[in-house]
């Protein structure tokens, strides 16, 4: 038996640090929104048992790949006895604060308690793979749910959000930004006040001022790499630009792909992007 899914990026829309536990894991608050850009991921059954990866993201090796920690994550906690080959197309840009590991590790997830259930309705359920999805990663949870949200805690606590669905124009800057290191640069801003989810999302608010909370990571992932601050610099010529996760990827919003392509077309040599629809529902649950 094989199956097909769509894995997509996220946009972080805002990301404010607002302390830290005692294990030295920061407290996030974010939120989290879909956009069509999508790695493939396709799982086969195997009756041998044995976790194969028949393709996956150039230069990491399976041991280091979400996707292959994942479906073994997953065969432990459940101890079926099958194994399955995996295959994910990349399409997600890697290392830009995209997500595109942990949204393949998601689809792993899903896909493969959906495979070794089979008819039998012995799967574990989003919330379970949830809960074993944030051992892999703070995103990994908001892409097994699959909804758009506004997220708590170090990612766990996720309330769904119903946003705009604009186009989004990313940017790509030649840079690699370690997540690890920018967590631990001293000037980082890890006490912000907490925002209350009503003020956003309530009577009176729909989200608008989202923007405008911006990313804690933003001032120190400028400082330490010029192409980001350039990529930054630039899209905020034509629109508001801002970082998604801890860079180094930018975007910004537009009422429509024709305009969002047109400043795509003019975006200065050596940066790579694309334009992508924001959107409130993960495919990796439209249909078998």
């Amino acid at each position: 038996m094989t199956l097909v899914l769509q894995a997509p990026a996220k946009l972080n829309l805002f990301l404010r640090i607002v302390g830290r536990r005692p294990d030295g894991f920061h407290l996030l608050q974010t939120c989290y929104q879909f956009i069509d850009r999508c790695d493939e991921v396709e799982l086969r059954v195997r009756r041998d048992g044995a976790l194969v990866r028949t393709l996956g993201a150039a230069g990491v090796a399976p041991a280091d790949d979400l996707a292959m920690r994942a479906a073994m994550l997953l065969k432990e906690a459940s101890g079926c006895p099958l194994g399955a080959e995996i295959s994910v197309t990349k399409r997600i840009p890697l290392g830009g604060g995209l997500g595109g590991g942990s949204s393949d590790a998601a689809a792993v997830l899903v896909g493969l308690d959906r495979l070794w259930g089979l008819a039998d309705g012995k799967g574990l359920g989003l919330e379970r793979l949830a809960e074993l999805g944030l051992s892999l990663g703070a995103d990994v949870p908001v892409f097994v749910q699959g909804r758009a949200a506004f997220a708590e805690g170090v990612g766990q606590y996720l309330t769904p959000v119903d946003l705009p669905e604009p186009w989004y124009l990313v940017l790509a800057p030649n840079t690699h930004v370690s997540s690890a290191e920018m967590y631990q640069v001293t000037e980082l801003k890890r006490d912000s006040a907490p925002i209350r989810l009503r003020a956003l999302f309530g009577p009176d608010g729909g989200g608008e001022g989202i923007a405008g909370l911006g990313n804690a990571f933003e001032p120190v992932v400028r400082s330490r790499h010029p192409a980001v601050d350039e990529a930054l610099r630039w899209l905020g010529r034509h629109a508001d630009a801002r970082l998604t996760g801890s860079g180094a990827c930018v975007f910004a919003s537009f009422g429509s792909r024709a305009d969002a392509e047109r400043i795509l077309a003019r975006r200065p040599s050596g940066i790579e992007g694309f334009v992508a629809r924001g959107m409130n529902r993960s495919p990796l649950h439209r249909g078998p």
